[in-house]
Parts: structure tokens; sequence; C-alpha cells
């Protein structure tokens, strides 16, 4: 991968430093199983400006030990009696993606989802997704990494709980396989703390991947973190996606409904334009509230021809637009040769040449 070239395609979007910020709506499962509320909340993800929306698919049966698949899972956030007959309650099956990924695209949003395992992958891949997204907990899942990267398509992979050690193998392990890697700074607490987001992290990323994008998976409550992680050079940012946070599931509680996911869209794209080139300039619009507010040089008092303007001579006054103050010094000293009055704009027509050297130092005297 050639130096700098810190771009990542997904579904036909080009995500660059220069791009605006790829943003993900994170649904999860926050869907409860019911493909008739994925759908609604794909059609309020478009609505609010997000590019994607992202599920999660996990092959219970063989993911899960049967001692842990079959754990009492009792609460109020339980959608099965144990916590693998939960989980599958929330699986979307063959048929039930199919609809979804057609959906999405009749809607104009990628949809892609993160794979839990092996069998997910496949499952994914046979259904053509655009992306994979890799959770943070499987950072360290090298045989798994191996296996997504193979299939070729755009990876976006999380770094919750991981040390760097973690991240360069991971990343050293997709890279000769798979160019097309997103990376992402993530806490993997829900909701997390503001003091553990390590924002900087970011720059920690692009320091050390240099044809990575970096990215920052947020599970914050809010829509400011985002905001500055783009500031830092991040370039895809996902956030939990829901229509009603006091919805039952764990997810919920973190997760942004639609009118934050629309703010924080909003937010990206004018921090982009707000950033600029990096090179000063002045706006035509600026021109009236700085000549309002600027300053001119003008006469202090009614002054008489053939007068040598002295420093109390010379007064700097709004409006501007005419002689500007870094000029002061070039008047001091030198001879009108027409009359003035207070307030009168000050200009270098209105003097007579430069006071020779010699005569300024008091060695000749001033030409009649």
């Amino acid at each position: 991968m050639p130096v700098n070239a810190r771009t990542l395609t997904i579904d036909g979007f080009e995500i660059s430093d220069a791009s605006d910020c790829y943003v993900i709506a994170e649904i999860g499962h926050n869907h409860q199983g019911s493909i008739e509320q994925a759908k609604a909340m794909f059609d309020r993800a478009k609505e609010c400006g997000a590019h994607a929306v992202k599920t999660q698919k996990r092959d219970n049966r063989s993911l899960y030990t049967e001692d842990f698949f079959n754990k009492p899972y009792d609460n109020e956030n339980s959608f099965g009696p144990t916590y693998g007959l939960h989980r599958e309650a929330l699986e979307f099956d063959r048929a039930e993606y199919e609809e979804l990924r057609d959906y999405a695209k009749h809607i104009g949003i990628t949809f892609f989802a993160t794979a839990f395992d092996h069998p997910s992958a496949d499952f994914l891949a046979d259904l053509d997704m655009p992306a994979y997204k890799i959770a943070s907990a499987d950072l360290q899942n090298l045989p798994l990494l191996r296996h997504v990267a193979e299939i070729g398509k755009p990876m976006i992979v999380s770094s919750g709980g991981a040390t760097l050690e973690d991240v360069r193998r991971a990343v050293d392990t997709i890279l000769p396989i798979n160019d097309q890697v997103g990376l992402l700074q993530c806490t993997a607490e829900y909701p997390a703390n503001w003091d553990e987001l390590d924002l900087k992290v970011i720059q920690t990323y692009r320091d050390m991947f240099s044809g990575v994008v970096v990215g920052l998976s947020s599970h914050d409550n809010g829509i400011a973190m985002p905001v500055a992680a783009y500031v830092l050079g991040a370039r895809v940012i996902e956030k939990h996606f829901t229509l009603d946070r006091a919805m039952k599931g764990t997810d919920h509680r973190f997760s942004l409904e639609p009118q934050g996911i629309r703010k924080l869209v909003r937010d990206l794209r004018r921090t982009r334009l707000a950033l600029g080139d990096g090179i000063k300039k002045p706006y035509s619009a600026e021109t009236d509230p700085i000549t309002k507010m600027g300053k001119t040089l003008v006469a202090a008092a009614d002054l008489p021809a053939g007068h040598q303007l002295r420093e109390d001579d010379i007064a700097a006054r709004s409006p501007g637009g005419g002689l500007p103050p870094y000029e002061f010094d070039r008047l001091v000293g030198r001879i009108l040769n027409h009359p003035v009055t207070r307030d009168m704009p000050l200009t270098f027509e209105l003097l007579e040449e430069e006071v020779p050297e010699d005569v300024a130092a008091g060695v000749g005297s001033r030409p009649e």
C-alpha cells in the first residue's frame, strides 16, 4: 500500500482524510428480532443522513459453549429463558437478511453486519455484503481475521479492551491479505466513561498505520466526542442507534435516537467544512465588517501645507478602507504638500517625497 494512501471504499463511498465522515448507525439487536422494526430503523437512519446501518450476526449454537448457551438469563431485558435462546430470538435468518439487504438497496443506504464467527462470516459472504465489521472482542481472533480478510471486502475493526500490541498484531494479520481496512478506537464500556474514551489514540493509530483509515466506535452518551474525533483524524464514526432509548434491551440506553444521529451527521459535515484547507485567506463576506471595525490613518487635527508630520498628528480611526495603520511609521516625519482637515484620510499623494537621510539626520535642509 502506498504511503499516505489513506482511503477505504465501502459500497462506492470513498472514505479519506478529505471526505465527509462515514457514519454507521449501529443497530445491533436493537431491532428486537422484528424485521419491520429493523426496516423502520433503516428508514430513520437514512433520513438522518447516516451512510450505513449495521446489524450483528452470530451462529449461536456453535459460538457459545453448551453451558453458556444454556445459562439462565432471567431479567427485564431477556428475550429468552437462557442466554442462548435470548440471542436466538434476536437473530434474523437468511430470508430475513435477504429482505433487509434488498430493502436497504431500495432506500439507498448501505447495509452490512458484524461477523462473530466463521459460519456467520460465510453466511454474510453468501449474501454479498459490501463490508464486514469485526468486534473488539475478536481483535485477538487471528483465524477469524484471516478468514474475513480472505473474503476480500472492506473490513472495519474495533479495538476496545486492547493493547497496542493486540492492535498491531491484528492489522499486520489483515493487511497482507486485504488492504481495505478501517481501524476504530473503541472503549468497550456501555456506556463509556468520558475519561476512558482516549481519543488521542486516534492520532496514535494514524501515526502507526499510515495507509489505514482510522475512526471511532463511540459508546458515550452524546454527540460531541465524534466531532472531536473527526478533528483528530477519525473518518469513520460508529454510534449505536435506537428508535427509543426506553425500549427493552441492554443497548438502547447508550444509543442515539434519530434526532441525535441527525445532529451528529450535521455537526460532522459542518466540521469538515469548518476545518478548511489550512490556508489563511480573507473572504468577501468579511469585507464589510472589517471595513466597519477597521482603522484608517487620518489627520488628528487641521494641518497646513508644509507641516512635518509628528506622531500625535496622525490618528487611527474607524472606518477602515484607507491607509492602514501598519503604514504609520512611513508617515511620521513626512511633509504635507497640501493642507488637511481633522479626520481627513492621509495618503502618500498628500506628502512630499521622502525626506532625504541627511535632512532627517539634521545634516542638510529641506528643499524649497
